[in-house]
């Protein structure tokens, strides 16, 4: 693994010193002096970067890439679609990627989602989601249901409606709330995945869904793993009994698996660790291996029929890109290459090694936490860390991790080799072992 410090590369210095004349990076000020580093290619869990070096990719590109990167399949996937068309609109028109696609859906989620709309991205996904919502209630004449119940530390996308059901006071967005619809929210679970369960953790829920279920369209969750909102994992009797609450006061159920979705949790689906099915579920991310951006919202007959029998009396929503066959044709390929693999194997081997590797960070004064699920792993701090000081800790030492707040954490692709999988825990200890309080 090439980590040292290589000489000034001139292709490398331009690309960086273009891209920060026109470029406005993710979660970034114009002028930020956070390092950027060109990537020249990436092929299975390792990224190339323009001036020589080469990182063990620990973020799965934002948890999208589960095959690798350059996967052969996949490739042929998107070769052999573009061959036939690239796109057609989707009013009025379908084609075998998007039936294929949503077919198989249909089938490897959780029983009850029976139909698939198809957006381009999570944030929109969730968007979708809330529009089910509101327009089953509005369809049942029931116009008074038209806030949603979330959870504290919760993150559901960049987008206004998804904003609002982020946490208000720790999350991202609370510089838009003045402007944001005034959702319901209720505490962060407070039982850990393997926690022993007690009832009175679902006390603070119970009481929100009790208080606001007469104006509660749908509750909105991120099922067993809150990602960007903290990385924090609770116990799937938590979600079983929220199922059930939402049962007995007649509130939606909205799962969002954008991040925990296709193997990251350990379960093909994370609903699935508590045997339970949400009325409408979102997924992205992994959907097409990190290919191409593509995300769905399913949801049950029950929903849809409504909606369909409503004042408006279909969806009101229609992206232009929507079901585009080379984001569906890859993302079948890669859904087929999931479930096809020995997936269950690899996540448990991934959960196996991170907790035996990332176990040293534990005794260290600065760290708060280590925990691990499935294929993702957590260094939680005391204390935040400066991200345009502690990236370039990562790349020296031959990985890519992008911490953010008090988190260092990795999130594989499936496919990393053993060996890779070791350098980049141990490496990951190491930098961690370096940052100070």
């Amino acid at each position: 693994m090439n980590s040292a410090t290589l000489p000034p590369n001139s292709l490398f210095d331009d690309l960086v010193q273009q891209d920060r004349q026109y470029i406005w990076h993710p979660y970034s000020a114009v002028d930020s002096p956070a390092p950027l580093y060109p990537v020249e290619r990436a092929e299975g869990a390792r990224l190339h970067l323009s001036d020589g070096r080469v990182l063990i990719d620990g973020m799965s590109s934002w948890w999208a890439v589960i095959h690798g990167y350059n996967h052969p399949e996949l490739n042929q996937a998107l070769t052999e679609q573009v061959d036939q068309f690239a796109h057609v609109m989707f009013g009025g028109l379908t084609h075998k990627p998007a039936v294929r696609l949503a077919q198989w859906l249909v089938e490897h989620t959780p029983d009850g989602l029976a139909k698939v709309f198809f957006s381009d991205s999570g944030s929109v996904a969730v968007e979708v989601a809330i529009k089910m919502a509101l327009q089953y209630w509005q369809s049942k004449s029931q116009t008074s249901k038209h806030q949603l119940l979330s959870l504290r530390r919760g993150y559901h996308g960049d987008t206004f409606s998804a904003m609002s059901v982020c946490d208000p006071t720790t999350g991202m967005h609370h510089l838009f709330n003045q402007v944001l619809k005034p959702q319901i929210f209720s505490q962060s679970p407070p039982c850990g995945f393997d926690q022993t369960w007690q009832e009175h953790y679902i006390d603070d829920f119970r009481q929100q869904i009790e208080t606001h279920h007469e104006t509660l369209a749908a509750v909105i969750l991120e099922p067993i793993v809150q990602g960007a909102g903290g990385m924090n994992f609770y116990s799937p009797v938590f979600l079983k009994r929220v199922r059930e609450l939402c049962d007995e006061y007649d509130c939606l159920l909205i799962a969002d698996e954008i991040a925990t979705g296709f193997g990251r949790t350990g379960e093909l689906f994370a609903c699935n660790h508590s045997g339970i099915s949400p009325d409408i579920m979102c997924v992205g991310k992994a959907l097409t291996g990190g290919y191409m951006t593509l995300a769905a919202t399913l949801c049950s007959d029950k929903v849809a029929t409504a909606i369909c029998q409503g004042e408006a009396s279909v969806l009101m929503h229609g992206p232009t890109f929507m079901a585009n066959p080379l984001a569906c044709s890859v993302a079948l390929k890669s859904c087929q290459l999931l479930v096809e693999s020995p997936w269950q194997a690899r996540v448990a081997n991934l959960a196996a090694t991170m907790k035996q590797l990332l176990a040293p960070c534990a005794s260290m004064n600065h760290v708060a936490e280590v925990r691990v699920l499935g294929g993702i792993g957590v260094v939680e701090l005391k204390n935040p860390v400066e991200l345009a000081k502690v990236q370039d800790k990562f790349v020296q030492a031959g990985i890519w991790v992008r911490p953010f707040g008090k988190l260092v954490y990795i999130m594989p692709p499936f496919v990393i080799e053993q060996a890779d999988l070791i350098e980049l825990c141990e490496q990951l200890v190491s930098v961690v072992a370096a940052i100070h309080d």
